[in-house]
């Protein structure tokens, strides 16, 4: 075959200019952690809370509810540094993070590793999901792949806003090796090319390698490239001394500044519940580290410091930096006991509650 013949079955090319590219504005689902028109890794060992979580997040779309309950909101540390000295910028103005109601939404779910019937559906009731917005690719008879076509179809028949599959390895198929980045380079860049052509958010639910003392960064299962190819990548992992308590983290947000640590409650009895920001990071989460017993000396620090009553906040807070306890932990321990505040002239004095 002549040269003029192999060129000629090449593509021609076509070159942008970037001074005709539209500037476009990042649509969030949750910002800063899930973008609409990217993917988002969710990732943890077994039994974390991972799919509860999202599922969780499933049922407040379908409803068009908020994620995040609002009194959470008014937890929401402002981004200032210095913005806890004052009681007051408790519920200051923080636009970026406040939740827009929408209107309900549906959301394509594809599970590989749980009962639809036993599993699913009972935790999507318990969340108070509306069911009939919640879709399911049938995939008895030839199971679902990433680079199926069928996912497309869904999405243009469903009109989702959300795909969520769970777990990553369940979509790969057969034939691909997930710890070869040349093999999972274009199933990550189909992914990715659908919810940027749909405007849809994708999150693909993954697990964790073994590697107890590695970075966050690199404990994701397979190629790194996983994490390369999305936008936003979240770790939920479970406090060793609170073992009802776990944590999502963001370990990678390539749309916006890094969110905060947030935790929730998962216990038999009282089912899921948001509890609000958590201070500690991904690696202290994964490697063990513990936040626990920082949360437990900042509560012995309140409860001694106010034994003999209340007293000024600013005050409160010199004294905690004097011994390593952090803003975040100590405004979290506060709400943990209960602690009142009361406004006396310009100060703020914070009291043990009876």
């Amino acid at each position: 075959m002549r040269l003029e013949e192999i060129v000629r079955q090449e593509p021609p090319l076509k070159l942008i200019n970037m001074e005709s590219v539209e500037v476009e504005e990042i649509k969030w689902l949750l910002y800063p952690f899930i973008p609409y028109g990217k993917v988002t890794i969710i990732q943890g060992d077994p039994g974390e809370g991972k799919t509860t979580m999202v599922l969780q997040i499933i049922a407040k779309l379908t409803r068009g509810k908020p994620i995040f309950p609002a009194s959470f909101e008014k937890r929401k540390e402002p981004e200032r540094a210095d913005a806890i000295t004052d009681e007051n910028n408790a519920d200051m103005d923080v636009s970026k993070n406040k939740q827009c109601l929408q209107q309900p939404v549906n959301v394509i779910y594809q599970t590989a590793e749980d009962g639809l019937g036993d599993t699913i559906k009972p935790r999507l009731l318990a969340a108070g999901a509306d069911c009939s917005k919640v879709l399911v690719i049938d995939d008895r008879e030839q199971p679902l792949t990433m680079l199926d076509i069928r996912l497309e179809e869904a999405i243009i028949q469903t009109k989702a806003r959300l795909v969520v599959l769970d777990p990553i390895q369940g979509f790969l198929g057969s034939d691909v090796d997930m710890h070869r980045a040349n093999e999972i380079r274009p199933v990550m860049k189909r992914i990715a090319v659908l919810a940027e052509k749909y405007q849809c958010a994708i999150i693909l639910i993954g697990h964790m390698n073994k590697n107890s003392n590695g970075k966050s960064s690199y404990r994701g299962l397979g190629s790194i490239d996983f994490q390369a190819a999305a936008r936003s990548v979240l770790i939920v992992g479970r406090i060793k001394e609170e073992p009802e308590t776990r944590v999502v983290c963001h370990v990678k947000s390539s749309l916006a500044p890094e969110g905060k640590s947030i935790a929730f409650r998962l216990d038999q009895h009282n089912g899921f519940e948001w509890i609000g920001e958590y201070d500690i990071s991904a690696d202290e989460l994964l490697c063990g580290d513990s936040r626990g017993q920082k949360s437990r000396q900042a509560k012995e620090f309140l409860k001694k410091i106010l034994s003999d009553g209340g007293m000024a906040q600013k005050k409160i807070e010199e004294e905690a930096g004097k011994c390593g306890i952090k803003s975040k932990t100590l405004r979290n321990a506060k709400q943990e006991l209960g602690i009142d505040a009361v406004k006396r002239g310009n100060q703020w004095f914070w009291i043990l509650s009876e």
